[in-house]
């Protein structure tokens, strides 16, 4: 029977040492790109800002997987764009690109045999052509519109064969074009929530209080000249910790809450006999129905508190909510 391995100290750290050297040449990748920026990004940006129709994006193998995340990122920021394959492309679906486009293409070394292979099509087609390289002299940099530099001088694979640090660049750059369209577009975070409504980001970008407050009678609420046992009675009744204090005309001039009560019984206060605005605390922290939840989230958490008054810009009584209810909103 084999022996368990064990783990070898030598072999982690030579581990570590290979993990922080693929980092450090996948960073320098990406802050050479820095210097080589100049007016054909510029271009790129205007060549898509121009566009009437979509940018479609391509590359094969690993710059394919890259050409999918980089088109994916821009539909989700307000530049509509797709992925296709180039091979997939010269058997029908270079039907998918029109005139009105802007084709950006992704190769590192720009000899891309299915890219090449299309690129007459695509020119012919009145297409604008973007071509990411890691070679400004390759044939699919001299047959674009702009060319841009999204190589590397060194892979992080140890033979300088994998892609690599160059696949890096490139997604790099792609983001770079993204949110350099994302703003000259002036793309809203309304905007980008309605490209992201599953999930919890659509969640916290889409949900505001009054979608997930509690109204009416299921908003606790008691008049400033109830008695420390009608908060108690309004608390337990509305199941939400605590109770509203309000004046005659219906603005909030306090809160008491469960955890109020124990600090007052603490002190043998008489529950019958004591006014609610001898104990209360004034002035609480309170929120506008069209606030986001997540901004709800975010007073309860930095003010150390589970509940939250809803009013209006006079202060006059909405709703309510606390942490459950944000809970099962699923927006935390």
């Amino acid at each position: 029977m084999s022996k368990p391995q064990t783990s070898s100290v030598p072999a982690t750290a030579a581990a570590i040492a290979s993990a922080r050297e693929v980092l450090e040449i996948e960073a320098r990748a990406i802050i050479d790109l820095i210097t080589t920026l100049d007016e054909r990004f510029a271009r790129a940006v205007q060549l898509i800002l121009n566009c009437r129709g979509r940018v479609v994006v391509s590359g094969m193998g690993k710059s394919g997987h890259i050409a999918r995340k980089i088109a994916s990122t821009m539909a989700s920021t307000g530049t509509p764009a797709f992925f296709v394959h180039p091979a997939e492309a010269s058997h029908g679906d270079l039907g998918m690109v029109t005139r009105d486009d802007v084709f950006i293409a992704l190769s590192n070394s720009g000899e891309s045999v299915e890219l090449l292979a299309i690129v007459p099509l695509i020119k012919r087609q009145g297409a604008k052509l973007i071509a990411l390289t890691g070679n400004p002299d390759s044939s699919l940099a001299l047959e674009s519109d702009v060319h841009l530099y999204a190589g590397s001088a060194k892979e992080a694979c140890p033979l300088n064969l994998a892609p690599t640090a160059s696949t890096t660049a490139a997604l790099a750059l792609g983001d770079a074009l993204a949110v350099a369209l994302m703003e000259a577009k002036g793309f809203t975070r309304d905007e980008f929530a309605l490209s992201h409504p599953g999930g919890t980001l659509g969640r916290r970008l889409l949900t505001h209080v009054r979608d997930v407050m509690r109204t009416g009678e299921d908003a606790p609420r008691i008049h400033h000249t109830a008695t420390l046992m009608e908060a108690v009675r309004e608390i337990s009744r509305g199941r939400l910790g605590m109770t509203a204090i309000l004046d005659d005309d219906g603005h909030v001039i306090g809160i008491y809450t469960d955890g109020d009560l124990r600090r007052t019984l603490e002190k043998g206060v008489d529950l019958r006999s004591t006014p609610i605005v001898d104990v209360m605390t004034g002035d609480p922290r309170v929120i506008g129905p069209e606030k986001l939840a997540a901004e709800a989230v975010e007073i309860m958490d930095r003010n150390k508190i589970n509940q939250l008054l809803v009013v209006d810009p006079d202060r006059r009584l909405l709703g309510a909510l606390n942490m459950h209810d944000l809970f099962r909103a699923k927006v935390i």
